[in-house]
């Protein structure tokens, strides 16, 4: 008998008072032959459906390093601090989060800190934000109670702030040198030819 993997002993009085070993699972030369089963997709190559949801950084969790950006296709809630560039399709950064680098998404919400540049077609700084950088946007609200120290640059070309989720064109415009990060991947392709 296998409980959780590891042999149970048989632990009846009558077989000397000892512990007997109960044989393990049968060998596997001894079972019929079953179907292969279907290879699982690489670890390493992109889902073909994205998942739906919420993806969290908790409040225990630090991200940093060089040149990291993070990728959401989703909405990304960010508890705890980032040292690098965020994308997503929305990105609520809370009380206790941070982000130190770019912050780029469709619709973004901030609560907690930011340090760095955040394009999005919608802004919303909360009460108790605080943000050092620049602000491209579309549409754009702030609250009382909200810390800003930068720029704000109104587009009308909402296209403009729509954030690359592919993390090939992220890289490609990194090894590129490109500054153009928000390009659409029809505008990097033309960029690269």
């Amino acid at each position: 008998m296998r409980a959780g993997g590891d042999l149970v002993f048989n632990t009846d009085p009558t077989k000397n008072g000892l512990p007997q070993p109960k044989l393990g699972p049968t060998p596997l030369a001894a079972t019929p032959a079953s179907p292969a089963p279907r290879s699982a997709p690489s670890p390493f190559e992109r889902s073909a459906t994205a998942p739906s949801g919420t993806s969290v950084i908790g409040t225990d969790l630090t991200i940093l390093g060089d040149r990291i950006t993070i990728i959401s296709a989703n909405k990304l809630q960010v508890d705890g601090d980032i040292r690098g560039n965020v994308h997503g399709k929305q990105v609520v950064i809370t009380e206790e989060g941070s982000v130190v680098g770019m912050v780029c998404a469709e619709a973004i919400e901030v609560r907690g800190g930011v340090r760095g540049s955040i394009r999005a077609v919608s802004v919303k700084l909360q009460a108790g934000a605080h943000v050092e950088g620049d602000i491209t946007h579309q549409k754009l609200m702030i609250a009382e109670g909200a810390e800003f120290d930068g720029r704000v640059k109104l587009t009308k070309d909402p296209n403009e702030l729509i954030p690359v989720l592919d993390p090939e064109v992220i890289e490609r415009n990194r090894l590129n040198g490109d500054a153009g990060r928000f390009a659409t991947p029809d505008q990097t392709s033309e960029s690269t030819m």
